[in-house]
């Protein structure tokens, strides 16, 4: 079953790792170019910047702050609630990730109370979840889980299924730390389900990141091996700086039970540069307490104490008390080495008062056995049993085998101690199944063959005992079989018959859907095939020429990167079946400042409305900008001055209507006196393209054209309905 489980986690780092690497830094890219193009003072580059922030913030903390500052002063001076409440939700995600929980706390509560005074409903919910992690490293675990369910809840009433998981493998998270192991993986095998369904790697990332500690903690060290590395793969190839390090800091644990210390003191090296880099406190105490750890198993007990009083510094300052007490625990155990046991008590009860105030159940038992060690190390064995017996008792429930091996070993010497040597036995044999389990994989490998041996040897003894009483039966039972055979023969037959012709009827239903299929492939390459006109490129090159000839090295270097860019920004969008409608709108941006280049020719506008979020809208690429071309050839016959075309967006009733408006001749004029049929040629083929797109996308596409005198006005409207996407996130 874990084979299976392995494959299929396998599968699903595979399906998902191109898709997102490539779409994030496509998204950031094509972020970054639309600022440049975009440059009004409007709701979209306010958004720009918000989005921007967003993924940032896990690579550079301090360029995610940059875009922060800029939306919010943007935002202010716009009176933009939805940006200003949006800014400052980064603004507290951005200290939350530096450890500054108190300050993060106002930032979310803050943004949250804009969300709501201004009816923001589905914006609230990343303040909730915000505030459920901010209390969890605070280790106020009940508080927490109120947040991430508020959050699951309202997520739920308002439909939007995407941010779900994060609420289940946060909620998860929070069992895991109260020793809840069963509930908590049942938590992250389904968030890994959601976010496998979402093809959100990040997601998937940190689902198997948690599975991961929670078979750490269980004692099945290759599956939690197996897990983290898939975690790591899968973060770097979204250069995800954040999990790259959470994933090295949990291999290196595993490098250090196994003994490998370089190792695992070399990847916290890795870790904790990355931290440090992103400021985020909270994990690098963490990984202080790592190294400390590792210090004390290399007999290096003055650098492990220095790490470790760092770390504990840290942790008392941001109140990070599961990480106090982790860091106590440590120092307890140094203290015992040295023998100054009245300190190793002191640091180990400190620990144990923390994790029974935080109800963290693992800890308690680390922190009993702790204190266990302390007195047996004394010889105090009576005072040693109860802390004990308190640790074993906890183990046992949460199946924490390595400190089950540790409670036996004790034991076992409590035992030899007293004389009870049958008891001392007993508890040594368990330490040693227990200890072989965990470091001796052969050794357990061997067990199972065994113990499948010895069953199989039972049941083959028992199959030769039901064989000797079914042979009477078989022989009684043969004639009839004889008699039955010719029927079951002729039915055989007929089945075959039906099967091959019902085979022939889904080949024929097959090669007609690959027909149909290929043939809208083919008219589909036509149709992109022609958005970019010769014309336009002979232009543009003869355009480039003349520069070059007048010696306007600067300008036409300039010039043709501006070309160099459109032409790669309409190959890529070629190839895809739709892009983003910010991508669209930055290539139609981009032919636009081409045509402008040379000289102000054309005044021109994109207002897109409010209501429309253009990182949510998936559309078809390339057809706005044949208008625009069309608009930029033939609208403006005789009139060198005052030429002005506006693309405008809407989303009304479910529908993604541009209007592209010019104030030239106006259509009838083109039409009576036939100039060439480039406008109609246009139109037919988009005319084409959106009836397939229509199918495909299970919604209206059409394009209009008007003459706008019947609206006493000057020019062309066309109107273009376009078939899109929605992604909810």
């Amino acid at each position: 079953m874990k084979i299976i489980k392995s494959c299929l986690v396998s599968l699903i780092c595979f399906i998902c790792l191109t898709t997102t690497i490539e779409s994030q830094n496509r998204a950031i890219d094509s972020l970054e170019n639309a600022l440049i193009i975009h440059k009004e003072k409007d709701t979209t580059r306010v958004n720009n910047l918000d989005h921007l922030s967003f993924l940032y913030y896990r690579k550079d903390i301090d360029k995610a702050k940059e875009y922060i500052e800029r939306a919010d002063e943007l935002a202010k001076e716009l009176n933009y609630a939805k940006g200003i409440g949006n800014a400052t939700y980064m603004r507290a995600v951005v200290e939350m990730v530096q450890s500054n929980f108190d300050l993060s706390i106002e930032y979310f509560e803050e943004a949250a109370k804009i969300y709501e005074e201004n009816n923001l409903i589905k914006s609230m919910t990343g303040c909730y979840n915000g505030l459920g992690i901010i209390y969890s490293h605070l280790s106020d675990y009940e508080q927490s889980t109120m947040y991430y369910e508020k959050a699951l809840q309202l997520e739920e009433e308002v439909g939007v299924k995407r941010n779900i998981p994060n609420y289940i493998i946060n909620i998860g998270s929070n069992q895991m730390k109260t020793g809840q192991y069963a509930e908590a993986l049942t938590s992250f095998e389904k968030s890994l389900e959601l976010y496998t369904d979402l093809n959100h790697t990040l997601g998937i990332a940190n689902s198997l990141k948690n599975m991961a500690l929670i078979y750490k903690t269980q004692g099945n060290y290759p599956l939690s091996l197996e897990y983290n590395n898939k975690a790591l793969v899968l973060a770097e190839k979204i250069q995800d700086s954040t999990g790259i390090s959470n994933s090295l800091n949990n291999i290196s644990i595993l490098y250090k039970i196994q003994g490998h210390y370089d190792k695992s003191l070399e990847l916290l090296e890795k870790s904790l540069t990355i931290q440090e880099r992103l400021k985020n406190r909270s994990r690098v105490a963490g990984i202080k307490t790592n190294i400390g750890s590792i210090y004390i198993e290399k007999e290096d007990n003055t650098t492990a104490i220095k790490y470790l009083n760092e770390a504990l510094e840290i942790n008392r300052e941001i109140s990070d008390k599961s990480q106090q007490a982790e860091s106590l625990n440590n120092l307890g155990y140094i203290y015992v080495t040295l023998k100054k046991y009245e300190d190793a008590y002191n640091y180990y009860n400190e620990a144990k008062n923390i994790n029974i105030e935080i109800d963290n159940q693992e800890g308690i038992s680390l922190s009993n056995l702790g204190i266990a060690d302390c007195y047996m190390e004394q010889k105090k064995y009576d005072k040693a049993l109860p802390h004990i017996l308190r640790s074993f008792e906890i183990s046992k429930k949460l199946d924490l085998l390595d400190h089950q091996k540790d409670a036996y070993k004790f034991l076992s010497i409590i035992y030899e101690n007293n004389g009870d040597y049958k008891n001392a036995y007993k508890n040594h044999k368990q330490f040693k199944i227990i200890n072989d389990s965990l470091f001796n994989t052969e050794n357990t490998e061997k067990f199972t063959q065994l113990e499948y041996e010895h069953k199989y040897k039972q049941a083959l003894d028992s199959a030769s005992i039901r064989e000797l009483k079914l042979t009477k039966t078989v022989q009684a039972t043969s004639q009839d079989l004889q008699k039955s055979q010719r029927n079951y023969l002729w039915a055989i037959i007929g089945v075959l018959l039906v099967s091959i012709l019902l085979g022939a009827i889904i080949f024929y239903q097959k090669l007609r859907h690959v027909k149909a299929k290929t043939q809208n492939i083919i008219m589909e390459q036509k149709l992109l095939r022609s958005q970019m006109t010769p014309h336009f490129i002979f232009n543009s090159l003869s355009v480039l020429q003349g520069m070059i000839l007048n010696k306007e090295e600067k300008k036409s270097v300039h010039y043709l990167s501006k070309f160099s860019k459109l032409l790669r920004i309409t190959l890529e969008n070629s190839r895809d079946k739709t892009v983003s409608l910010s991508q669209e709108l930055a290539a139609v941006q981009d032919y636009l400042t081409l045509q402008n280049l040379e000289n102000e020719a054309y005044k021109c506008t994109i207002l897109v409305e409010d209501s429309i979020d253009v990182e949510l809208f998936e559309v078809p690429p390339m057809l706005i900008q044949p208008f625009v071309e069309n608009a930029i050839e033939h609208a403006f016959v005789n009139q060198s001055d005052d030429r002005k075309i506006d693309i405008r967006l809407t989303y009304l009733d479910k529908k993604l209507v541009c209007t592209i408006t010019d104030n030239g001749i106006g259509i009838n004029y083109k039409c009576e006196h036939k100039n060439n049929g480039k406008k109609s040629l246009a139109t037919t083929i988009t005319s084409e393209r959106l009836k397939v797109l229509s199918k495909d996308f299970k919604m209206e596409g059409s394009v209009t054209i008007e003459d706008r005198q019947k609206f006493n006005e000057t020019g062309t409207r066309v109107t273009l309905v376009i078939p899109h996407k929605l992604v909810l996130g």
